[in-house]
C-alpha cells in the first residue's frame, strides 16, 4: 500500500494544478481551431502539441535542470541550490529562483551544474527552446523560406504599392503606443520592450513576432505568437468589415490596368539592392531581411533549384516543427495564465484592425493623386499575411465587380507588407533593444 500511495502521490493527476488543467483546455482548443476549422494548422497544431507536454505536471520538459530542481521541493536539493547561488538565507523555492534569475553568468554555470550533480535534466521542450528560438535560429529560417517562395514582381511592375505595405505598418506603431498608454493608466503593466514586441502582431507576420518577442520579451512569447497566428487565420473575417466599411460601393469597382512584365535581370537584382539599402540604414533589420532576400535570390536567380526546393519545403517544414513546440513550451499555467495575456490578445487585435485600416487609407489617398486608377481594397493586403491577405482583397472585389481580378495587384502591397514588417521590427530592436 505504502508504494501504491508513493506511486499515486508521484503521479500527474495528484499534482495537477487547476492552472494546468486550464491550459490543457487552451492547448484542446487551438488544436480544435487548427484540425477541425483549418486556423492555421502548420503552426497551431505543433504550437498547441507543445503547450499540452508542457503543462503535464511533474514532467518537467519546459523547465531548465536548476527549475527542475526547484520544482522538486527537495531540501537537500534546494540546500544544494542555495549554497551554489550564495544564500545565506532563503525560505521557499522561489526565493533561490529569483536569485537564480538575477544572477551573473557564472553563478548560473554553478547552479546549473549543481543541479545536473544531482541528477536533474533540461526538459526536451526547454531544450528545442534554446536551440530554435533563443539562438534566433528558427524564425530567421523560415523567413529564408518565405523568401524562396515569395515573388517579388506584382511589387516590380508596380512600385508605389510599396507605400501601401508602409502604411499598414502604422498599427504597429499606435499598438505601442496603446499598450504604454494602458500601462500609464494602471490597467496593465507592460515595459516599453513588451510593447514592442506586442505591437508587432499588427504586421501579420508569424516569425518577426516571435523573433522579436523572443529578443524583448521572451516571458510574453507564447501569448505573442497564439496571437499572431490566431490573426493571421482570422483575415478572411477581420478584414472584409473593415474594408467595406472604408470604401464605397464604387471605390470597389475600380478595375485595374494589367502589369507590366518583369524580366530576370529585375528580379535577381532586386533582393540584393533591397539588403543593401535597407541594411545600411538600419542594420538590426539585417538577419530577418537578410534570409528573406536570400530565399528570393535562391528562387530568382535559376542557379540554385535543389537549394531552393529545400528551402521552400523540407527545411521550412523541419524548422516549423521545433518551432511551434518550442513556442508551446511558453505556454505553460504560470506564463500564460495572466492578465497580460488578454490585453496581449485585444492589442494584437487593434494593431491589427489599424493596419488594415491604414493601408485601404493611403490606397484612397494615392487614388486621388495617382493617373492610373487604384482599387482602396488592395490596400487591405498591406498586412505580411502572404498570400490569405491578398486572396481576401480579390475576394471582397471580386463580391462588387465579378470582372475585377485584384489578386496579382493585391500581391505588390503584400510582399511589401513583409519587408515593411521586417523593418518595423528592426527599428524596434535598435531602438529598445539597445
Amino acid at each position: 500500500m505504502d508504494k501504491l500511495l508513493s506511486l499515486w502521490y508521484e503521479s500527474g493527476i495528484y499534482q495537477m494544478a487547476l492552472g494546468q488543467f486550464s491550459m490543457i483546455v487552451v492547448c484542446l482548443l487551438l488544436l480544435y481551431l487548427a484540425i477541425k476549422r483549418g486556423f492555421e494548422p502548420l503552426l497551431l497544431v505543433p504550437i498547441g502539441f507543445g503547450g499540452l507536454l508542457a503543462n503535464i505536471p511533474a514532467a518537467g520538459l519546459a523547465f531548465s535542470a536548476v527549475e527542475n530542481a526547484i520544482n522538486s521541493g527537495n531540501p537537500d536539493v534546494l540546500q544544494s541550490l542555495a549554497q551554489s547561488l550564495q544564500l545565506a538565507t532563503w525560505e521557499t523555492g522561489k526565493d533561490i529562483y529569483s536569485a537564480y534569475e538575477s544572477a551573473s553568468a557564472s553563478v548560473h554555470i554553478l547552479a546549473e551544474q549543481t543541479a545536473k550533480d544531482l541528477g536533474f535534466l533540461n526538459g526536451m521542450l526547454y531544450n528545442f527552446y534554446t536551440i530554435s528560438i533563443a539562438s534566433g535560429a528558427a524564425p530567421l529560417i523560415i523567413f529564408m523560406g518565405v523568401g524562396a517562395m515569395t515573388d517579388f514582381g506584382p511589387l516590380l511592375a508596380n512600385p508605389k504599392t510599396l507605400l501601401l505595405g508602409a502604411a499598414a505598418q502604422f498599427g504597429i506603431f499606435a499598438t505601442v503606443l496603446g499598450a504604454l498608454g494602458l500601462t500609464s493608466l494602471g490597467l496593465m503593466d507592460f515595459s516599453l520592450a513588451d510593447a514592442a514586441a506586442i505591437g508587432i502582431i499588427g504586421g501579420a507576420d508569424g516569425p518577426t513576432a516571435i523573433y522579436v518577442a523572443s529578443l524583448l520579451a521572451p516571458d510574453l512569447l507564447g501569448a505573442i505568437a497564439v496571437a499572431a497566428y490566431s490573426y493571421m487565420a482570422l483575415v478572411p473575417l477581420i478584414q472584409p468589415p473593415i474594408m467595406r466599411a472604408l470604401t464605397t460601393e464604387k471605390e470597389r469597382q475600380i478595375v485595374m490596368v494589367q502589369l507590366r512584365p518583369i524580366s530576370k535581370l529585375e528580379k535577381v537584382c532586386f533582393p540584393l539592392v533591397l539588403l543593401i539599402l535597407v541594411a545600411l540604414f538600419l542594420p538590426s533589420a539585417a538577419p530577418l531581411l537578410g534570409m528573406f532576400c536570400l530565399g528570393n535570390l535562391m528562387r530568382e536567380c535559376g542557379v540554385v533549384d535543389r537549394l531552393s526546393d529545400t528551402t521552400q519545403n523540407a527545411l521550412i517544414n523541419i524548422t516549423t516543427i521545433f518551432l511551434g513546440l518550442s513556442v508551446g513550451s511558453k505556454l505553460s499555467a504560470d506564463k500564460f495564465l495572466d492578465l497580460k495575456t488578454l490585453g496581449i490578445l485585444l492589442l494584437g487585435m487593434v494593431a491589427f484592425a489599424i493596419g488594415t485600416a491604414c493601408g485601404v487609407l493611403m490606397a484612397k489617398l494615392m487614388n486621388k493623386v495617382s493617373s492610373t486608377p487604384i482599387n482602396p481594397l488592395i490596400g487591405s493586403a498591406g498586412v505580411s499575411a502572404v498570400p490569405m491577405a491578398a486572396r481576401v482583397s480579390n475576394r471582397v472585389g471580386l463580391n462588387a465587380n465579378p470582372q475585377n481580378f485584384l489578386l496579382m495587384h493585391a500581391m505588390g502591397p503584400n510582399v511589401a507588407g513583409v519587408i515593411g514588417s521586417a523593418v518595423a521590427a528592426g527599428v524596434m530592436i535598435s531602438l529598445v533593444g539597445g
